[in-house]
């Protein structure tokens, strides 16, 4: 007989219902303070898919894949840095919105270099 806890289905269900949030987020490097900055307009898709692009040794950024060899999962942190407000007012444009913040972040951040793994404009996942 099954306990109170959610089938599979209900668990599918209740995720497809979930909205999904546009955003910025950070993968950082707690033992050297490097950054890869991105944006998405489904946050936690391109977070969990960096971290297993990471575990397995896949990840298309050289400099980040090396520091996670070398520190391991360990050292880095997946932070969600700043979510769109939606808005209902009809000029509302989400792709914009979520432009106007990358810049924002990258000036702030200055992801590039020395301070982080970014090798060009931010990649929207």
């Amino acid at each position: 007989m099954k306990g109170p806890g959610k089938t599979r289905a209900d668990l599918k269900r209740a995720y497809k219902e979930t909205p999904r949030q546009a955003g910025i987020f950070q993968i950082r490097n707690t033992q050297t303070g490097k950054i890869l900055l991105g944006s998405s307009t489904n946050l936690h898709g391109p977070l969990n898919k960096h971290r297993f692009m990471l575990s397995i040794g896949r990840h298309d950024n050289v400099a980040l894949q090396n520091d996670w060899n070398q520190f391991g999962a360990e050292a880095f942190c997946f932070e969600i840095l700043e979510i769109v407000k939606p808005s209902d007012d009809p000029t509302f444009n989400l792709d914009d919105e979520l432009g106007l913040l990358e810049q924002i972040w990258i000036e702030k951040l200055q992801p590039m270099g020395e301070c982080g793994y970014n090798q060009g404009p931010i990649r929207r996942d």
